[in-house]
């Protein structure tokens, strides 16, 4: 997972090539979290798990909250319940 602010997403790239992303927006202290997507040839693979994880890894050790606009996101917390406590109030 390689967090590319400049463009305001997360990437999993794989042999150098992005196969997903997690595109968010910065308010404040909070990562909105607007569109996860993996390239259709690479789903159903846990790819999204392991690029939304490490995400959410990454705004843990930034000191940041999150706002899952995006519903897998928003899914990958309710599943994963260690992540609750990154919820924006």
């Amino acid at each position: 997972m390689i967090h590319d602010p400049a463009a305001s997403r997360y990437e999993l790239r794989l042999d150098g090539e992005v196969v997903g992303f997690a595109e968010y927006v910065l308010r404040g202290d909070t990562v909105v979290f607007t569109h996860t997507e993996i390239r259709k040839e690479y789903e159903g693979r846990g790819l999204g798990g392991r690029l939304v994880g490490g995400a959410l890894d990454q705004v843990r050790e930034d000191g940041r909250t999150v706002e899952p606009r995006c519903s897998f996101v928003a899914r990958y917390i309710e599943l994963h319940p260690e992540y609750r406590d990154l919820l924006a109030e």
